[in-house]
């Protein structure tokens, strides 16, 4: 029997990278997974296609988890579909680098409403969907919460949040069986690190350089962590944090 065989789990923002990588490690572990998206529908409906391909269960639900109709009826559609929520994945995000000088108001809301405010909602349906079993929340957080690069005062604040709250959360929601831990990836390859120009320039050179592994991680790399927080194999671990960066930190 497959480790996470008969169990439910909501991933936010896997249409590609990070999560992308999570809903499909989470279905070859046994899972049946809600792919959600904000705009990428044909990426998530990629992410389903490979999951049933292989044998698994899998359902693309749009949402934006910055507006709480949306996490909602993500929620309410995770049910009707296949029952009680057992896992959520909170790792949509978003992220820009600029100096101090160039914040604006409204990248500081942009990345706040779906870095925390979004996280914080879909944690606050997925406890209404848990049941009486409890459950496990996994937040993905970054690395820059502790290394603290220049030029990302707002992403590393939303992340720095994420931290703060999955130990808030743990011990809030303990008593419910719920447990809420965190990943902190590095730098990771993925469609959104290429478009942001991380990829082939200084600041991958940079990260390589400050990574005791030398190189930076890919989806993969993360993917089997949360399969492991998922599972009863971590059943005595809540309000963890676990950097996952190639022993940067």
């Amino acid at each position: 029997m497959k480790k996470l065989e008969n169990k439910v789990a909501v991933v936010t923002g896997a249409s590609k990278g990070i999560g992308a990588g999570i809903a499909k490690s989470l279905a070859e572990a046994g899972a049946a997974v809600v792919v959600n998206y904000a705009s990428a529908k044909e990426g998530a409906e990629k992410v389903v296609a490979e999951i049933v391909a292989n044998g698994g269960k899998a359902v693309a639900v749009q949402g934006d988890v910055s507006k709480s109709a949306d996490v909602k009826r993500l929620f309410d559609e995770a049910k009707t579909i296949y029952g009680e929520v057992d896992i959520l994945v909170n790792n949509a995000g978003v992220y820009k680098f600029s100096p101090v000088e160039e914040i604006t108001e409204d990248e500081f809301h942009r990345q706040f409403n779906t870095n925390v405010l979004g996280l914080l909602l879909a944690t606050q349906n997925a406890v209404n969907h848990f049941g009486d079993k409890g459950g496990s929340v996994i937040n993905i957080g970054s690395v820059v919460s502790r290394i603290t690069p220049p030029g990302s005062a707002i992403y590393t604040a939303t992340k720095g949040a994420v931290d703060s709250i999955t130990q808030v959360l743990s011990k809030e929601l303990g008593p419910k069986k719920i447990r809420v831990n965190s990943i902190n990836p590095g730098m990771i390859e993925t469609e959104g690190t290429h478009s942001a120009g991380f990829i082939g320039g200084d600041f991958q050179k940079w990260a390589e350089t400050t990574t005791p592994l030398g190189r930076i991680g890919q989806p993969d790399d993360i993917a089997p962590i949360a399969v492991f927080l998922a599972s009863d194999d971590s059943k005595w671990l809540t309000g963890e944090t676990i950097l996952a960066g190639g022993g940067n930190r």
